[in-house]
């Protein structure tokens, strides 16, 4: 027989899990509001109607709003969600979002880019690329037990990234040296895998225990 845990902590996990839930739900219809918006021919009547409509909607999202360096409690920081991120994070108006899956090596990421994210007409913004790529090369650290800060991220772009193409990041730590961390990254196509779109080599610092109270004081709630 199934015995549902009960008491206070289990009250609290499924609140949390209630909140991701609601978090993810109003994340994907910003991010289909977002494509909407950098794709529509509307006219500027319709255009207004809808900015009003935006405004009322931002309106009711009252009370208390978390500090620029609080970390959010559905956050597992660092080494797991981060429900807010501009690259994976399933609540963000602004992520693809990437979905990552570690490898033998390191870990692959895969998401679809929109049209909120062209540069070029048709490919992906440079910057996009980048930021795809210091996401993953800094999670890679962390899932080999080095959580770093990015120190430098040298790129190199050799294909324009297609736009609503499903695409490949990998990432994984090449070598270290005393808190320096060597990563490689690339990103590809799923229907051209071994055909690099852009690749990458960075270099990454731990941080000592000193520098990391002081950058995430929120830390030391744990």
């Amino acid at each position: 027989m199934h015995i549902s845990p009960t008491g206070p902590s289990a009250t609290a996990n499924e609140e949390l899990e209630h909140q991701k839930a609601a978090i993810t739900r109003l994340g994907h219809e910003l991010r289909g509001l977002v494509e909407a918006t950098v794709r529509t021919a509307a006219s500027p009547e319709t255009l207004h109607r809808v900015a009003d409509g935006v405004r009322t909607i931002t309106g009711q999202l009252t009370g208390r709003r978390r500090a620029r360096a609080e970390i959010p409690e559905v956050d597992e920081f660092p080494a797991g969600t981060r429900i807010y991120s501009p690259v994976t994070g399933a609540g963000s108006p602004l992520a693809p979002p990437v979905k990552i899956t570690p490898t033998a090596d390191g870990l692959t990421g895969e998401c679809t880019l929109g049209i909120a994210h062209e540069g070029p007409p048709g490919y992906g913004h440079g910057g996009m690329s980048a930021m795809l790529l210091d996401e993953l090369m800094g999670r890679a650290c962390v899932a080999a037990g080095m959580p770093g800060l990015t120190v430098s991220l040298q790129m190199r772009y050799h294909r324009p990234v297609p736009l609503e193409t499903t695409l490949l990041i990998l990432a994984r730590v090449t070598g270290t040296d005393d808190r320096k961390i060597f990563v490689s990254g690339s990103i590809t196509s799923r229907t051209d895998p071994d055909a690099s779109l852009v690749t990458a080599d960075g270099v990454f610092v731990a941080p000592d225990l000193h520098r990391a109270r002081a950058l995430f004081p929120g830390l030391q709630r744990a």
